[in-house]
């Protein structure tokens, strides 16, 4: 069938072509760009104008090498060569034969190789002709689905005659890629070659009606669309006539909005509803502003929007021990939060109150847990709110109505899972505008808080995952009903040794950084943060602290400044003493001396633990009561209960009985300028009366704190934690508490039980046992409680509890 001769093999210049196949018999144009082509064609010139034309594999590569071209190409003949501007060339070829590169000689400055010319000839078999007219059928098909096919190019097939030129003619004449393009090429048998090519025109038809099927879609859609732009812009040119602008549009975009985001079909419908009203309405009426401000604020909330929390245990905790230093119990309730919400996705978030005096940190918790769990955060200060529309919102027909605080938050995190920080629970106020606590009532309830109306946006919004966390100073404002909803953690005052770690390794570092100092710039030893602690703050939290590490670090940097060779600062107590001036605050070792109807009473304050000294002076008189010191009711009743208990049993305790029409007795409490009430300085009043009428002094190491009945029993007080702190930093080495209170010691800090020894009682004779010497002077060196031996200790003092 087929006879092919090989002639000897020819060294020529080598042209690669991207993307090209030239077959022989063929004219072909193509611009050259490359340097090493350009000099291929011009050694070709210079010769027979004959060149080998050789397609690459990858068109990418740029200096192509044997590996990189196919083995077969064509042998051409330079007809044409013209220069493009850019410095480019246009050549027009013409094949003459198949060809193989046999061996490749060089590559610098062209491409050379040893290429072996191959000719065929054709002899015609059974079914040839038939095989040439299919061919020719196929491709007039062809043409009709191809809208760039040329009717030369038509009436040129049609009129081949030979099996070996129509294949050609029909590849070179084709869309099909250049891959296919070099099989065609590569095969040497026409028979073949034209079965091979009813093949790829069988395939690029099938991609070709794919092709016209897709853009009579596209034709359709663009024709609806086309009509409905015309249908919009003849409504939009009637609306602007009308004066009502561009409506339409708009509520179609929240109509669109609201079906993506409003699960909830009745919440869908009222919002619906809304927009059809918005339809109504004229561009610039008032309603229609009020309506798209409306809207606009319910679509911005995070419907169904959640973060994915962290429930890792080890990771939570490794993030709250570096944000927090101590503060355990809080640490402990998070990560079992975490863990059962591991175990229990279902479960409802907690509701937790973080109680405690200022600068403990509360807030800052709060921000670490939300930081722990990954999710956002939102604060709501509540300070000072007075009004039920800043929990709940306003009616939208108001003017300048907005979303309650609550719904606000939401907005702001971005997130239906966020934390809700709402700070200052315990200063909630109200007036004639309403309870704003009241309000919170449904907020912070885990079986309604899933469908939560704001009066503003008026659907239900679930509030079921957020997890509320408050902080409080004091729980006694706060209203039952509220605090029933709440979980109380309390975080106590900080030891001196506390804030000794806090600063080193919190407070410092911080403010450091702030400053624009390190470590080896500022050098600071703990003897001098202890000095920092207790010459210059006196608090319960560490805010005081900071501010004055900040001054200290304001004072190095200026020494840096003034001194620009100054490597490092030392700060010792000298130092500090220099730059703070004389310490504030010095302990008052008076407070620790025996003395006469002055007694260490303990009180609680929104701050803290104080120790409060009480005085009493005996005058003679007749029987006149006088109590100065800024008191309040509560504890002038305290007063009188001790007088009338004192009167019931002058002669036990050696009074004279008419003391009380002979003599005026004058209860103060010093600092009167701070008011002072409660009824805990019940046994301290009725101490110190005591202590004056009979002349026995007062244990100046002891403290004391509980309410007293008109019959002496001793009754149980409240923040025995902030009193006990209180009475470690006045250095008080025996604190006397009510019996009922002897549970509340496990609350209290260990380094303070440690150092503190609490005496339970149960009446008042019991506390005198305890705190007056059994003498009037005492001129021995006085010993404390339970420093000597059984000997020397008071009589009838009882058996204590030490924690």
């Amino acid at each position: 069938m087929e006879n092919t001769k090989f002639k000897d093999s020819v060294a020529m210049p080598l042209l690669a072509l991207r993307g090209v196949t030239v077959f022989p018999s063929m004219l072909l144009h193509f611009d050259v760009g490359r340097d090493k082509s350009k000099r291929a064609l011009e050694a070709a010139m210079n010769r027979d104008q004959t060149i080998f034309l050789l397609t690459q594999k990858d068109m990418r590569v740029d200096d192509p090498r044997e590996a990189d071209l196919y083995r077969v190409g064509t042998v051409s003949r330079i007809k044409q060569m013209l220069k493009l501007p850019g410095g480019g060339l246009r050549v027009l070829v013409e094949g003459i034969s198949r060809g193989v590169a046999e061996r490749f000689t060089s590559y610098e400055p062209y491409i050379e190789a040893y290429i072996s010319e191959q000719k065929q000839e054709e002899e015609e078999s059974e079914g040839y002709d038939a095989l040439l007219r299919f061919v020719k059928k196929l491709y007039e098909e062809y043409a009709e689905l191809n809208p760039y096919m040329g009717m030369e190019t038509v009436l040129e097939v049609i009129s081949a005659d030979r099996a070996g030129y129509l294949a050609d003619y029909i590849a070179q004449n084709s869309q099909m890629e250049y891959a296919d393009k070099q099989l065609v090429l590569e095969e040497m048998d026409p028979i073949k070659r034209l079965n091979k090519i009813c093949s790829l025109l069988s395939e690029e038809m099938e991609i070709l009606r794919a092709e016209t099927k897709i853009q009579e879609k596209v034709k359709e859609q663009l024709d609806k669309n086309q009509k409905d732009y015309v249908l919009r812009e003849q409504l939009k040119a009637i609306k602007n006539e009308l004066g009502e602008g561009d409506d339409v549009g708009e509520a179609e975009n929240y109509e669109a909005r609201i079906e993506e985001l409003i699960r909830d079909p009745e919440s869908k419908k009222k919002l619906l509803h809304d927009v059809s009203n918005l339809k109504k309405y004229g561009q610039n009426m008032s309603e229609a502003a009020l309506l798209r401000a409306y809207l606009d604020t319910v679509l911005e909330l995070p419907w169904g929007k959640k973060t994915r929390e962290r429930l890792d245990v080890a990771k939570a905790a490794k993030i709250l021990d570096a944000d927090h230093y101590g503060l355990e119990k809080v640490k402990d309730r998070i990560l079992e939060y975490i863990a059962v919400r591991a175990l229990s996705p279902e479960l409802k978030n907690q509701i937790i109150c973080l109680v405690g005096p200022p600068g403990v940190g509360k807030t800052s918790v709060a921000m670490s847990i939300a930081r722990a769990m990954d999710r956002k955060l939102a604060r709501v200060s509540l300070g000072g709110v007075r009004d039920e529309a800043e929990i709940r919102g306003h009616r939208k027909t108001y003017i300048g109505a907005m979303p309650g605080r609550i719904i606000n938050g939401i907005r702001q995190a971005g997130s239906s899972n966020p934390v809700l920080l709402l700070d200052e629970i315990d200063k909630l106020g109200a007036d004639y505008k309403g309870d704003p606590a009241s309000a919170l009532l449904e907020v912070l309830d885990a079986e309604q808080n899933h469908s939560f109306r704001d009066h503003y946006i008026e659907v239900p919004f679930d509030l079921s995952d957020v997890m509320f966390i408050m902080t409080a100073n004091d729980t006694h404002t706060i209203p039952p009903a509220l605090l029933d909803r709440m979980e109380i953690i309390e975080l106590s005052s900080y030891t001196d040794e506390e804030k000794l770690n806090i600063a080193r390794e919190h407070l410092i570092p911080k403010q450091l950084k702030r400053h624009g100092l390190n470590r080896r710039m500022f050098r600071i030893t703990d003897d001098a943060i202890r000095f920092l602690i207790d010459g210059y703050t006196r608090e319960s939290g560490v805010r005081t602290l900071e501010r004055t590490i900040a001054a200290c670090c304001r004072k190095a940097a200026r020494e840096f400044a003034e001194n620009p060779e100054l490597k490092s600062v030392g700060v010792t107590e000298a130092k500090l003493a220099g730059w703070l001036g004389p310490r504030k605050f010095k302990r008052d070792e008076s407070v620790r001396e025996n003395r006469i109807g002055s007694v260490n009473g303990l009180a609680w304050t929104s701050v803290g633990g104080e120790l409060l000294e009480a005085e009493v002076n005996i005058l003679k008189g007749t029987g006149k009561v006088e109590l100065t010191g800024n008191l309040g009711d509560v504890m002038k009743e305290s007063a009188h209960a001790a007088i009338s208990f004192i009167r019931s049993r002058a002669e036990s305790l050696m009074i004279d009985p008419n003391f009380y029409k002979e003599k005026d007795i004058h209860v103060h409490f010093p600092e009167g300028a701070i008011p002072k009430d409660g009824p805990s300085a019940g046994i301290t009043i009725a101490t110190a009366i005591i202590s004056a009428l009979t002349g026995r002094a007062v244990f100046g190491n002891v403290a004391m704190t509980g309410e007293i009945t008109l019959r002496g029993r001793v009754l149980p007080i409240g923040g025995l934690k902030e009193k006990s702190m209180a009475a470690f930093r006045a250095g008080i080495s025996c604190v006397i508490i009510p019996a009922e209170n002897e549970p509340d010691l496990y609350e209290i800090d260990k380094a303070v039980r440690d150092k503190i020894r609490f005496i339970p009682v149960h009446t008042l004779d019991e506390v005198i046992s305890v705190a007056l010497a059994p003498v009037i002077e005492v001129k021995e060196p006085f010993i404390a409680p339970g420093e000597a031996s059984v000997d020397a200790e008071p009589q009838g003092i009882r058996k204590t509890l030490k924690s």
